[in-house]
């Protein structure tokens, strides 16, 4: 499966913005999938993930209340809703899959990424 993410761009602190991960090759309803971020700098980080089915999601503590992950299978995408951003969210975005219905915290459990977007928030 192949994956492609969209959707960044810069943005004011508070502002929002919607990032797109559509993915092709394999039905998208096969996979588990979540959102990472890798700011300069800094390790990898899980924002946050959801079921196959889309039945659950997860977040990090951090952007709990400001980030939301969907996913509509219809179109083989994913959403990651970032909303009141902070200039410390600043990073690439990766969405990531694995085959499966569950999702991982663990960015070695995905075998499969899309290139990153990068999201820069000014304060």
């Amino acid at each position: 499966v192949q994956l492609q993410a969209s959707g960044g761009g810069l943005v004011q602190t508070g502002g929002s913005l919607r990032l797109s991960c559509t993915a092709s090759g394999r039905a998208f309803s096969d996979y588990g999938m979540a959102w990472f971020r890798q700011a300069p700098g800094e390790e990898r980080e899980w924002v946050g993930g959801i079921t196959r089915s889309g039945g659950a999601t997860y977040n990090i503590d951090s952007v709990k209340g400001r980030f939301t992950i969907s996913r509509d299978n219809a179109k083989n995408t994913a959403y990651l809703y970032l909303n009141s951003l902070k200039p410390e969210d600043t990073a690439v975005y990766y969405c990531a899959c694995r085959s499966g219905p569950f999702t991982s915290a663990i960015p070695s459990a995905y075998p499969y990424w899309g290139p990153g977007t990068l999201v820069t928030v000014s304060s």
